[in-house]
């Protein structure tokens, strides 16, 4: 299942989750004033009302609190069925710590637990539900994950044992050329052209680049079609291909000619 964006758990989420929602949780009670609400929370007495109110909104923010901050810490990526399991458990447990302090506060005898515990639930649900959708749903909207867009396109070359060596964007990368038991990849730093050597094989980087559109065009090469400005034959029928930031050109044999001409 597709992972949550990086946005519904950045430091934004967290305070729209920590601040926003519990305010709209006090306002809605306050402002609605359902009739079960006030039986339930006030007992029918105003000043009860309000008081409860708040308390109750101050267990919603610690319930809230403990459980964002980590996965924004962290930076926790969830599947989207993994992040509304983790809502539906926020939800749970602050009303587990309501009807604890409802039950605590007034009694067994006039709510005892588990009765206060499934008011509180339905409490819970019926304020919190808009703001649980559109929070996550607004945060995907206005504030589109940038950083994780940026992540997919970098190349994250690492040599032959396995360890990272160059992390090169997809779009910056020109071309690569194999040497013996090292590749040299060729990129732009700015507005000039830097080479770093890695001790990899053609075959080890393949797959690779084929993930973020670079194409074999020679036996020991390897050209990124963002950049390539024409494809031409020499006098002596050699296929080069033409880079539009450099005046390098790039072998290109017969057997990869068409394959490449079509990405261009």
């Amino acid at each position: 299942m597709r992972k949550i964006p990086g946005s519904v758990t950045n430091l934004t989420a967290l305070l729209l989750h920590v601040i926003a929602m519990p305010i709209f949780f006090l306002v809605f009670i306050l402002l609605y004033r359902s009739t079960w609400m006030i039986d339930f929370i006030g007992m029918t007495d105003g000043n009860r009302l309000v008081f409860n109110t708040l308390m109750l909104t101050c267990i919603l923010i610690g319930v809230l609190c403990g459980s964002r901050i980590p996965m924004t810490a962290t930076r926790v990526r969830l599947t989207w069925l993994q992040y509304i399991i983790w809502s539906g458990c926020e939800w749970l447990v602050a009303a587990c710590f309501m009807a604890l302090y409802m039950a605590l506060m007034y009694g067994v005898g006039n709510y005892g637990y588990f009765p206060a515990l499934g008011q509180c639930m339905l409490l819970v649900l019926a304020t919190l539900s808009y703001p649980y959708v559109i929070v996550p749903a607004l945060m995907c909207a206005t504030r589109p994950d940038a950083a994780d867009e940026k992540e997919e396109n970098l190349i994250r070359f690492t040599d032959n044992t396995g360890r990272l060596k160059l992390v090169v964007a997809n779009t910056l990368l020109l071309y690569i050329e194999g040497q013996e038991n090292y590749i040299h990849i060729y990129y732009l730093e700015g507005t000039r052209v830097k080479m770093f050597a890695l001790r990899q094989s053609m075959i080890g980087v393949e797959e690779l680049l084929g993930k973020h559109g670079v194409v074999r065009c020679q036996r020991s090469y390897f050209v990124n079609p963002r950049h390539v400005k024409v494809l031409r034959r020499d006098k002596e029928g050699f296929i080069h291909a033409e880079l539009d930031i450099t005046d390098i050109s790039v072998p290109v044999s017969p057997k990869y000619y068409e394959q490449l001409s079509k990405l261009l």
